[in-house]
């Protein structure tokens, strides 16, 4: 497969009002890998709760960023999780793959439709255009969360593993693990460093590879340079490109 038909899909997750400078740094690292604003930011409206997105002026900012060609997701509403979960499954997922941040996990799907609905209101009212897509926080999709996508209608949503189209009798649009990094702990970091490198070598040939990056990452050298050297790694390999990209190949 040539240049052309391999996609690198880059995103950054959290952004608003609370990560500023983070985000701009992952911007300027963007702009420095030369993908000229074919990536995402994966949009926050009020992060724990303590950093509302309405009447900040870094609406603004996020204005120009679609404006100027990033695409917006909807990213959960709050950003964390305050449901009681009655599974063990979600309750192992809720704790271990997530600092309390998995929103969408226990919600129902009145609730989860509400959140989705409102947060795409603000956004779009924002920044003037239609968002992309809703990703939840930390990827985790409970049952009420993946029926309130259909119910909104979103063209796409993507987990750990995959991308799809909930509009589209829930399309499957690519399929492979996102890479990504974790700050919140010494061995979070070391296991997140040998996954990036190991995922470099197994994602080589893929058609669709996705990179994703937090706030916290910026925060450690050892993440900043592995992150670098990730997208350096595939913007050889890979065109980069946007998730609505995704939605033309399947057609």
């Amino acid at each position: 497969m040539d240049y052309q038909r391999r996609q690198l899909l880059l995103s950054i997750h959290d952004v608003g009002p609370r990560f500023a400078s983070e985000v701009d740094r992952h911007a300027d690292r963007m702009a420095a890998a030369g993908v000229d604003n074919r990536y995402a930011m994966l949009v926050v409206p009020n992060h724990w709760g303590k950093a509302p997105l309405a009447g900040s002026d870094f609406g603004t900012r996020l204005r120009d960023w679609a404006a100027a060609g990033v695409e917006m997701f909807v990213h959960g509403w709050f950003h964390r999780d305050e449901a009681q979960h009655g599974s063990s499954a979600d309750r192992f997922r809720a704790k271990h793959m997530t600092a309390g941040e998995g929103e969408f996990l226990g919600l129902d799907r009145a609730e989860a439709s509400r959140r989705m609905a409102d947060g795409r209101k603000l956004i779009e009212d924002i920044i003037g255009r239609p968002v992309a897509g809703f990703i939840a926080p930390a990827w985790l999709y409970g049952d009420g969360a993946r029926e309130a996508l259909k119910d909104n209608g979103f063209a796409i949503a993507e987990d750990h593993m995959r991308v799809w189209s909930p509009s589209s009798s829930d399309r499957v649009l690519a399929r492979g693990p996102v890479i990504t990094w974790a700050s919140r702990s010494k061995s979070r970091i070391a296991s997140s460093l040998l996954a990036a490198k190991a995922l470099r070598w197994v994602l080589k040939a893929s058609p669709i590879v996705r990179v994703a990056v937090h706030p916290g990452d910026v925060h450690v050298d050892a993440l900043n340079r592995s992150i670098d050297r990730t997208i350096q790694s595939f913007t050889n390999s890979h065109r980069p490109g946007r998730y609505s990209d995704l939605l033309e190949r399947a057609a």
